[in-house]
């Protein structure tokens, strides 16, 4: 168990560094089309949370964990979206011009 927790915290800690450099290099023009793409995967989350939330025999942390789980991803993704939706607001063309 111990090797497998290791590990986990590993990956965790290399997509924290992985995932600030590419962001970081992305051109401002990409960053709504990107924005779009991920907040799309981001659903997966969602499936996993809702998957881990009806885990049986799991006991009531696994419940816990599984229901924080959706609430924390269902926040990401609606909030992606609404971010989404204002930033490609700013590219529409005005009435009365």
């Amino acid at each position: 168990m111990g090797e497998y927790m290791v590990l986990l915290v590993f990956a965790f800690v290399l997509s924290i560094f992985l995932g600030f450099e590419l962001i970081s290099k992305v051109p401002s023009q990409l960053h709504t089309p990107l924005m779009s793409g991920s907040n799309a995967i981001s659903g997966i989350t969602i499936v996993g949370a809702l998957i881990a939330a009806g885990e049986v025999g799991g006991g009531w942390l696994s419940v816990l964990l599984g229901t924080l789980a959706v609430a924390f991803a269902t926040i990401n993704v609606v909030g992606g979206y609404l971010v989404t939706d204002r930033m490609l607001g700013m590219f529409k063309h005005k009435e009365g011009r």
